[in-house]
């Protein structure tokens, strides 16, 4: 925890002491006042002693870490045991004497004489997740040791370095054929078109799990599981029970919902609640032929549960939320903490959300395997956080810190800090449940994702604790053990073969990118926070260990963005010139067009190994799709692209555009 942080200018800024003292109860720390400090560190201290040894270990490259034991000195005579259980079931022992391992250090912590020595395995480690068992007489103690590479994958040199793909959120991505926004079926044919051109991979927004009905959060940031995907994005034409069965063609093809799929069709926003309370009518109709019927897709289904045992659970918690009319918070004690019985949840509603995560399953699997023949395929994005009344903080309780919420502090454009209200990490809670929660929510997207987007890179260092009840400018910065979030990252990385890129937006220090390089994660380039407007230094130097972009999701669109620079003459001129300079325009037009096109081509001719393409600039749209803090006064996460996906792949001058982009990355490999 930092009792301090310097600030966007620079200032430090001091935590006050409630500050303080409201984040270290969230951690766990018995202190009500500041008279409880002192006592509350001695027991820390006492903790940390008694601890033995810490819970994780890294072994990078396969070596193994000297462990410090800290034992107590009369206890430090007894035999020691070390037994070691590979990932693959391999088993290694050694039966040692603690009192003739090398001594770090001696202590004396409220009375009781403690001794640090050092274990060294002598081992090379396989890749792999390994359980090391350590056993003194009356202590015993399990270390997960993570055995990973340095550096997280990338392909091979000859295999295509520099790379480029498109960008659009799912929700806005609707065509003549889906049901008023978006589907599984609408990103494998945006997908297939963009590798047509030239282009590797296809980036949207979070396609997690979310509450749609009540409660109601449609923000792709605030899941409902980093486990499970969001059944709103069903391709309903796709299911078996669709094409097969006359009673669910009957309803598909009746007036009423005929009626309603064309007044979603047409609205220029997406409708969430009622666009998911027609997809659960069809849904929740094809899940009772599944389970009634004599399919054979029941092998299938048992099959999958067998891997994803959680899927059961998951799938009562949200029938749970549905039959209670409110989230776990609210809950009987037993159903708080965790245990549900028959009686609690609607068996057919269990059913329901059951059939529809294994046919989301299905469909993104068939989605990504298909993308991927011609390069990484899928870009997905890795949330930082979930919902706080959602699946995952109910059963993986112990790994969230409840009593704050993850947010940060003030800066040039929110001056009030910003809190993003769910839940962070607890870093020793994670480290004690073996980083269980975080690798399924990494494995869960890496499945399927050739290129994954880790959101707030920072947050693997330290996160912004903002604690309940204060102001987001009370907030408190904790730190966490990133070289173990690295190792985790590094060896998941490899072992699905994916890219790995980390948001490093706004201020984030030196160390932060450092570590990035250094573990081989890619930084991300937005050449609308590059921008300087001076005419002899516009746009700073492209790293080649990027993901290049004109904006984000969470920025005006390109159209957007010149058009605010152009209100000064200085910045007016400067990006027309560095890119007249540079052989990018052939004459030094303020056109927002012309601009467009040589800004997607001094990137694309850039080293960055990525380039993500945002559709919507290529028809200069000026709209965004999210305004951070505007809450509800903007249609954040719901407005549709201007044009559908059967016009926009039509458009020349979006063709001509990419066909462009793909030249000039081309050239970028010579």
């Amino acid at each position: 925890m930092e009792p301090a942080y310097r600030d966007v200018e620079g200032k430090l800024r001091a935590a006050g002491p409630e500050s303080l003292l409201a984040v270290l109860r969230a951690l766990g720390a018995p202190v009500a006042g500041l008279a409880d400090v002192p006592g509350a560190l001695r027991e820390r201290r006492l903790q940390y002693w008694r601890r033995f040894c810490e819970p994780v270990a890294v072994a990078w490259s396969g070596r193994l870490p000297r462990l410090e034991l800290r034992l107590p000195v009369r206890r430090a005579a007894g035999p020691l045991e070390c037994r070691l259980r590979l990932e693959d079931g391999r088993l290694w022992q050694l039966v040692s004497d603690p009192a003739r391992l090398p001594l770090i250090r001696v202590t004396e912590v409220e009375g009781v004489a403690f001794e640090a020595r050092q274990l060294t395995l002598p081992a090379r480690l396989p890749w792999g997740y390994h359980h090391l068992h350590l056993r003194l007489p009356g202590l015993t103690r399990e270390v997960l040791i993570i055995a990973a590479p340095s550096r997280a994958w990338y392909r091979a040199a000859g295999q295509g370095e520099h790379l480029w793909g498109c960008f659009l959120p799912l929700y806005a991505l609707h065509s003549c054929r889906s049901l008023g926004a978006g589907d599984f079926g609408d990103l494998e044919v945006l997908s297939l078109w963009v590798n047509n051109l030239g282009g590797s991979f296809t980036g949207t927004l979070p396609l997690l799990a979310a509450f749609l009905d009540e409660p109601f959060d449609p923000s792709p940031y605030q899941p409902v599981s980093r486990l499970f995907w969001n059944e709103f994005y069903l391709d309903i034409s796709r299911l078996e029970e669709v094409q097969q069965c006359q009673e669910v063609r009957d309803l598909l093809n009746s007036a009423a919902v005929q009626e309603e799929i064309a007044s979603l069709r047409a609205a220029p926003l997406v409708d969430y609640r009622r666009g998911m309370a027609l997809k659960r009518r069809l849904l929740a109709l094809c899940a009772r032929i599944f389970f009634t019927g004599n399919t054979g897709g029941r092998a299938e289904m048992e099959a999958w549960l067998a891997g994803n045992p959680a899927a059961r659970d998951y799938a009562r918690f949200r029938a749970a939320v549905e039959k209670q009319h409110a989230t776990w918070p609210e809950w009987p004690s037993r159903m708080r903490e965790g245990c549900l019985k028959e009686g609690d949840y609607d068996p057919e509603a269990m059913q329901y959300h059951l059939y529809v995560q294994w046919q989301a399953h299905r469909q993104v699997q068939a989605l990504a395997a298909r993308a991927r023949r011609s390069g990484p395929g899928l870009y997905l994005d890795l949330p930082l956080g979930v919902h706080r009344e959602g699946y995952d903080v109910w059963r993986h309780r112990r790994d969230f810190a409840l009593a704050a919420s993850s947010g940060a502090p003030p800066d040039t454009f929110f001056r009030e800090g910003q809190d993003w209200e769910f839940p962070p990490l607890h870093p020793e809670g994670i480290r004690e449940d073996g980083y269980r929660y975080y690798i399924a929510c990494l494995r869960h997207h890496l499945r399927h994702a050739g290129i994954l987007r880790l959101d707030h890179v920072m947050g693997l260092h330290r996160l912004y604790w903002i604690p309940r009840g204060l102001a987001a400018t009370e907030g408190v910065y904790v730190h966490y053990h990133a070289g173990e979030f690295y190792a985790i990252l590094a060896l998941e990385s490899r072992r699905h073969r994916a890219i790995l890129v980390g948001e490093d937006l706004g201020t984030v220090p030196g160390y932060v990118r450092r570590a990035m390089t250094r573990h081989n994660i890619n930084r991300m380039y937005v050449l609308a926070t590059e921008y300087t407007g001076n005419p002899d230094r516009a746009l700073g130097p492209v790293p080649p260990r990027s993901l290049a972009s004109l904006n984000t999701h969470d920025m005006p669109p390109f159209a957007a963005f010149w058009r605010e620079r152009q209100k000064s003459g200085r910045q007016r001129a400067a990006l027309p010139v560095f890119l007249y300079n540079r052989g990018f325009l052939q004459v030094a037009t303020t056109a927002t067009g012309s601009l467009l096109q040589g800004c997607l081509e001094y990137l694309a001719a850039s080293p960055a190994r990525l380039l993500l393409v945002n559709l919507e600039d290529l028809w200069l749209e000026t709209e965004p799709q999210n305004i951070p803090g505007t809450g509800t006064g903007y249609p954040n996460w719901r407005r549709k692209a201007r044009y559908n996906l059967e016009e926009f792949t039509r458009q020349p001058g979006v063709v001509s555009l990419l066909r462009e982009v793909n030249y000039w990355r081309g050239a970028a490999e010579q």
